[in-house]
């Protein structure tokens, strides 16, 4: 018996809509990442990209565990003398809550060339409107 290998024409593409309204942060990425790497497929095949599109919608009303909205820090460098920054978890939900979504479900997804194109397939946004109606209304 052979191995079965999807085929870049095997593969069916599906648009799912996720409400983040209370829903835990890591839960929410590894279900995410899941989908769109394609492993809730009977075709997954780990070096082709057989995920699914991904919209979350509601991203500011995301809830953590514990005491991460103050002890969760985000870190960047200017690359300048004293070019170091922090963000707070709780500051970034009010800032840009669309980035903890996808830093959470981009450190999920393979860190290659694959997984660029995964991370491509997921659209984050803080309210519960998104431009993507057309598409999931042809998947009904």
């Amino acid at each position: 018996m052979k191995t079965y290998s999807a085929k870049a024409s095997d593969i069916k593409r599906e648009w799912h809509v996720i409400d983040a309204t209370d829903q835990v942060l890591g839960r929410l990425a590894t279900e995410v990442a899941r989908l769109l790497m394609g492993k809730n497929k009977a075709m997954f095949t780990r070096n082709i990209d057989t995920g699914d599109y991904v919209v979350i919608i509601n991203a500011e009303k995301i809830r953590t565990s514990g005491n991460k909205g103050t002890g969760k820090f985000y870190y960047r460098h200017s690359g300048y003398p004293g070019g170091f920054r922090t963000i707070s978890l709780d500051e970034m939900l009010k800032n840009k809550p669309e980035f903890v979504i996808e830093h959470a479900v981009k450190g999920m997804l393979p860190h290659n060339r694959l997984g660029n194109s995964m991370i491509k397939k997921l659209k984050v946004y803080a309210g519960d409107t998104h431009p993507h109606a057309a598409q999931v209304a042809a998947k009904k």
